[in-house]
Order: structure tokens, then C-alpha cells, then sequence
């Protein structure tokens, strides 16, 4: 096997279209584009969602909805995920410590996922009433 026998497998690698070649290569004269239009001129691009000036879609649909900035500032925390601290008394500033949460969230709402064993007081945090209820059963304490 020499370098110059080596060719790529039939079929695998296609010939590009040759526009405006003469009229046998089938692509001469208007090279593919048809007959006049705004697609047929050279430069001619039309933006996404363009409905022929009529008002397109996106525009005579309403507005509607907002994303909260506040969002971003905050998490949901498992009991699962509280059930390996060691410390009995958790806080923002435990899960943080522990990489539970990253530190650039303010606000943790604890969930009920999962199971609890431990006893836990929970200090300034959101919880929800099922992860209350748990943590209430097990003679946790919640302050809020």
C-alpha cells in the first residue's frame, strides 16, 4: 500500500454544485434561483421570522410572563442531604461550609426527599410542611 493508492470510498466525499457553468451543467442562467424575487438577488438574506411584512407571529402574540432575578439567589436542600452532617444545628452558613450549596445563594428551602434520622434544629431557613412534619416527628426543633 503506497501513499498515492489511497483514495477515499466511493460515494463518501460529493462534488459541490458548479452555479452559472452554461446551460449543460444544469445550474447556468439563473444558477438554481429561479426567476426574479428578492431570493434571486445577489447580497438577499431574509431574517428569521420574516412573514413578507405582514406583522409576523412573534410580534401579534402578547407579552406575558417574568423570570426572577431572585431565582438565581436561591436553592432546594433534601433531607436526604442534611441526614451526614454532623452537626445538629444547621444553618446557611453549614450547608455552605459543607458544599452543599454554593455560596452565592441567600435563600435554602429544605424539602422532604428522602429519609431522616438525625435530630436536627433548623435555623432561618425555609421548609416545607411535609419536611416540618418529619423533622417535627423525630423531636427536631425549626426556627424560622
Amino acid at each position: 500500500m503506497e501513499l498515492n493508492t489511497l483514495s477515499p470510498k466511493l460515494g463518501s466525499r460529493k462534488n459541490k454544485k458548479r452555479l452559472g457553468r452554461g446551460i449543460g451543467s444544469g445550474f447556468g442562467k439563473t444558477s438554481g434561483r429561479g426567476h426574479k424575487g428578492q431570493k434571486s438577488r445577489s447580497g438577499s438574506s431574509i431574517r428569521r421570522g420574516f412573514e413578507g411584512g405582514q406583522m409576523p407571529l412573534y410580534r401579534r402574540l402578547p407579552k406575558f410572563g417574568f423570570t426572577s432575578r431572585k431565582k438565581k439567589l436561591q436553592k432546594e436542600v433534601r433531607l436526604s442531604d442534611l441526614e451526614h452532617l454532623s452537626k445538629n444545628i444547621i444553618d446557611l452558613n453549614l450547608l455552605k461550609s459543607k458544599k452543599i450549596i454554593k455560596n452565592k445563594i441567600k435563600y435554602v428551602k429544605i424539602i422532604s426527599s428522602g429519609k431522616l434520622n438525625n435530630l436536627l434544629k433548623i435555623k432561618g431557613l425555609g421548609i416545607t410542611k411535609g419536611a416540618l412534619s418529619i423533622v417535627k416527628s423525630l423531636g427536631g426543633q425549626v426556627e424560622e
